[in-house]
């Protein structure tokens, strides 16, 4: 198991966000996160590289308590794309170089050229942020997280601000780049039909509580 979970939770005041979640997630597996607005996917999908700290239970990647490790390399081995790229000042390669240089690393020369490849924007090294279009700066912010080597890819709703042509090719990428690097995959998605293209398992949460988790298209049918 590469990502596990262990009697997860996290309380805040006396909401519960989350509620004792036992998950588990294979090398190369997509598991599609879905529920309603609010139910606490977003605050799931944190805990998982500790963006926040859960109250009690504890998360293993590849076996080991992910608290023995130091954030900095825990979030490299377990990058996030969020819904709305954030990304620095500067170029695209400035961007792509910015984690691999937390880490004492250069980002070679035909590594960023390989990763630019992937995400469907070769030539785009030079150009300035502020010249990207929304699909552009979201293929830039997977590109980005990607530069860090990552095991497992956290992603909240990473195609809900595109457009659907920009949508349809970012959720295509993203496939292609799971299955060719290997990762584990955690997806956040409103999208059922996305849900049912790109992911293996989906689970199913209802104010903070893990109601169900199996295949795709038992846990939309419940869902719906």
């Amino acid at each position: 198991m590469r990502l596990e979970t262990q009697h997860l939770s996290r309380v805040v005041g006396e909401r519960a966000l989350v509620n004792d979640i036992s998950i588990g997630v294979e090398k190369g597996e997509v598991l599609a996160i879905v529920g309603p607005s609010g139910a606490g996917k977003s605050s799931f999908l944190r805990l998982l590289n500790r963006l926040d700290e859960p109250t009690s239970g504890t998360v293993l990647l590849e076996g080991q308590d992910y608290k023995t490790f130091a954030p900095g390399e825990l979030r490299r081995r377990i990058g996030m794309v969020l819904q709305s790229p954030f990304l620095f000042p500067g170029t695209v390669a400035d961007n792509l170089k910015f984690g691999p240089q937390q880490h004492g690393k250069s980002l070679a020369p035909e590594r960023l050229t390989r990763l630019l490849n992937q995400v469907g924007l070769i030539g785009y090294a030079e150009r300035d942020i502020s010249h990207l279009s929304g699909g552009e700066a979201q293929r830039v912010s997977l590109a980005r997280t990607l530069a860090n080597s990552p095991e497992v890819l956290l992603l909240d709703e990473p195609t809900s601000a595109l457009d659907t042509t920009a949508q349809q090719e970012v959720e295509e990428l993203l496939a292609e780049i799971i299955k060719e690097e290997g990762l584990s995959c955690l997806i956040i998605t409103h999208n059922m039909a996305q849900a049912r293209r790109i992911a293996n398992r989906a689970m199913l949460l209802v104010a903070g509580q893990l109601k169900t988790v199996g295949p795709v298209e038992e846990v939309v049918t419940i869902y719906a």
